[in-house]
């Protein structure tokens, strides 16, 4: 039996922020279609358990214009809405919200307060996942993920996130120079061997 795996969102007047948080998740497929439909299906921890989500958003949006980046930890999808103007709510359907779905706090912004912003991706620690390539977390148009603008699911299971730098290299130094020792041993007994040269004149 599927799961669904958290859910966080925000928005500005032009896009919506959601981030699937989902560690380490196996053979990921992310589906956007303009009329709003998200669909999103991956497996996760040690017994591959099924996660999936089918959401209908609040209304159209850009398909070709969103981007998705998949980390170690989470996929973060940037939604482009067709028609800007600020949504009621993430979903279509009225009622009560789902319990995997939460405000994402971190990135929310008020609309009275969205001038105040510099930057609509300012909140990415200044990244334009419009323009990243490879290295770090890779952003990729939905419109690329299949034929046409439904955007056909694609595997992630190859792709990685972003790989630290190793901070055990400094440790790998020191041993460098213990190889100076021996050789101030081994120079010791050389000294013997001109004392046995002079004597050789001497029984001549």
């Amino acid at each position: 039996m599927s799961r669904h795996p958290e859910v966080k969102w925000a928005q500005r007047t032009d896009k919506i922020y959601i981030t699937i948080l989902l560690p380490d998740a196996k053979n990921a497929n992310v589906k956007l279609e303009p009329e709003g439909k998200l669909t999103f299906s991956a497996t996760a921890g040690s017994q591959d358990t099924t996660f999936e989500l089918n959401m209908e958003l609040y209304d159209k949006v850009n398909v070709e214009a969103s981007k998705i980046s998949v980390g170690l930890r989470h996929i973060l999808c940037v939604v482009e809405k067709a028609e800007k103007g600020w949504w009621k709510r993430l979903l279509k359907g009225e009622g009560k919200t789902p319990l995997y779905l939460k405000v994402d706090w971190d990135k929310w912004v008020d609309e009275d307060e969205e001038d105040e912003k510099v930057g609509g991706d300012a909140d990415f620690g200044g990244m334009d996942f419009s323009g990243m390539g490879g290295g770090g977390l890779g952003g990729m148009d939905f419109s690329r993920l299949g034929g046409g603008l439904g955007g056909g699911g694609m595997d992630f299971s190859g792709m990685g996130g972003g790989d630290e730098p190793d901070s055990d290299d400094e440790d790998q130094e020191p041993p460098k120079e213990d190889s100076s020792e021996p050789k101030a041993t081994k120079t010791e007994p050389e000294d013997s061997k001109p004392e046995s040269i002079g004597e050789v004149p001497a029984n001549v």
